[in-house]
Formats: structure tokens, sequence, C-alpha cells
């Protein structure tokens, strides 16, 4: 595991959170306080700023774990769904034509009809298929018809897709299953509320590639970027300029995720008023502490996000400490 060289000492006293600016002109207008945590894949913080066991609702960046029945029932391979139908399986994707496709392609060679999504048709939208969770409930009603288990139901938490979904996040936590607390995220499938190391764990598994679907899932991810978010988004735009190396992967009320590929390194984000701009501006951030990206590629990141407008900008405040052992 290699860390930054420029990292100064650990820290007996606690890390107060991070703090993102908005500046107009000289002036600043408004703060948003962040939590954020490093962990390796044993579960060991290896750094911090502000509290680890901040607890939190994952949202979508559950995203890429949710799609572990897909593969380990064999959905995917006998639909023969290939790298871009397991991304958009993990994406939050923008709705284009591109991506409502990918995710009729799935329910089309599983032999189901879109009339039985369950994710809502999205303002302004005509098809569930626009939704931004499509691709994972595809995924859900392909495993189902697979398993030859119930598909009107497919999001209650006592259905046994989401008992083999807490099952896998359990068995990565390390926690028994019943110790959970799961609630309905916003397109109706569970979700859960976790501790932020927790969460940094489960993306130091992704990174690590510790179990077999895991690698399936970072390589698709990695594969076809464009299918997680979209042209203009943070996770799209940052893992085309990452060579490979980092897969990120936000949810709503201001989570954000990223995995150092091969190191077994997970990153948790979480803004506690849930800005999603805040917590783009502090990925970045941490990204140029932990020297995951190369200047040219944080540059043209920066570019993106933190110029607001003319004279408008974000600016972070604050470090990740090493956490004392």
């Amino acid at each position: 595991m290699n860390l930054p060289s420029g990292f100064g000492s650990s820290q007996r006293s606690s890390t107060p959170p991070l703090e993102v600016s908005l500046k107009r002109g000289s002036s600043v207008e408004s703060i948003h306080r962040v939590h954020a945590v490093v962990c390796d894949r044993r579960g060991r913080i290896l750094m911090r700023a502000g509290c680890p066991d901040f607890e939190t609702f994952i949202r979508s960046a559950l995203k890429p774990f949710q799609a572990l029945p897909f593969l380990s029932s064999g959905a995917a391979e006998q639909m023969n769904c290939g790298e871009r139908g397991l991304a958009i399986c993990c994406g939050s994707h923008s709705g284009t034509k591109t991506h409502a496709r990918e995710a009729f392609r799935l329910l089309w060679n599983a032999d189901l009809d879109p009339t039985l999504l369950q994710c809502p048709t999205p303002p302004g939208g005509s098809s569930p298929l626009e939704h931004n969770c499509s691709g994972k409930h595809a995924g859900f009603l392909a495993t189902c018809k697979k398993m030859a288990w119930p598909l009107d139901s497919y999001l209650q938490g006592s259905h046994p897709l989401q008992v083999e979904v807490n099952r896998r996040l359990a068995e990565l936590l390390a926690l028994p299953a019943d110790e959970l607390v799961a609630a309905r995220d916003d397109c109706g499938a569970p979700t859960f509320r976790l501790r932020l190391d927790h969460i940094a764990l489960l993306y130091a598994h992704l990174g690590a590639s510790s179990q077999a679907e895991l690698e399936q899932v970072i390589r698709a991810m990695l594969a076809h970027p464009e299918l997680v978010a979209g042209e203009g988004l943070f996770d799209t735009e940052l893992m085309c300029r990452a060579h490979g190396q980092v897969v990120s992967k936000g949810g709503a009320e201001g989570i954000q995720c990223l995995s150092r590929v091969g190191e077994g390194m997970g990153v948790a984000i979480k803004v506690e008023d849930g800005s999603r701009r805040a917590k783009h501006a502090v990925a970045l951030h941490l990204l140029r502490q932990l020297e995951w990206l190369t200047p040219v590629g944080l540059q043209e990141m920066e570019e993106l996000v933190l110029l607001i407008a003319p004279g408008v900008q974000l600016e972070v405040a604050g470090a990740l400490r090493f956490q004392e052992t």
C-alpha cells in the first residue's frame, strides 16, 4: 500500500471535519461540513477527517454491491450481458437514450417486460427506463427471473433477492445480517444506514477485488464509465481521467465513495447538509492529498467542479490525518 509522501505525522487530537466554502468574490457565502475516512480491506482506519463512525445512509453508492446477486446467480452469464450490462446495473445514469437502451437490453435478454420495473418515471420522462436507477432494477428483475423468485415484490425487504443483498453486504462488513438497518431509497429499493468507515471498507473490498464478482464489477465500471453516470457528470469524468486506477461512485445527500484499484483502499465522504457540490470538491481535495490522480487530471476536474461561475468558486479547508494506532 503506497501512502503519499506529503502527509504529516499522526496527531493525538481528534481531527475536525473538512469545510467547503462557497466564495463569491472574496466573501464566503456558504459553508459545508464534511466527514471523510480512508480504510483498508481489513477495516483498519488509515486516515480520517471528522468522525469515521458518522452514521448515514449509503444511498446509490450501494449499487455495485446490489449487483452481486446478478452475477452470483448466473443471471448475468446466462444473459451474456457483458460489461456494458453490468456497468448500467451499477450506475446512477442521466437517463439518456443510450442509458435507457442498455437497461432495456437487460430486460429483453431476460425475456422481461419493462412494465415490471418498479422505479418511477422521472419528471419530464416517458418511461421508468429513463430513471437513473433503471439499470439496477433491470438487474434485480433478471436475477429474480433466473432464480424463479417473485417478480412483483422484488423491492420488499423480505424478498429473497433483498435478503441475499443483505447477506452479501453483511459478509463484506463481517457483521450479523440482522444488525443492518435498512430503509426505502427514493427508487423504492432498500438502502442501508452504515457507519462511514464501514462504507469505506466496502469500497476497499471493491478496490481489492477481494471476491470474483467484485472484480467483475470494477472492470465493468472502469470499462464503461459513461454508463455509471453520464457525460459531464462527476463519476464518469473522474474515471475517464483515472487511467484505470480509481473507481468513483456517488450517492444522494452528500455521499461520495472512491476505490484505489489493486491496493485495497476505500474512501467514504459524507457532507452533513447533503450538498452535491461539496462532496465533489472534497473528493478532488482528497485525491490530491492521496496522489491518486495525475496533476493534469486533477486540474481538469477542478475546472469542472470548483469554478461555479465567474467570481464564484469552491474552496476546501482541512486535511486527512493519519489514524493513531
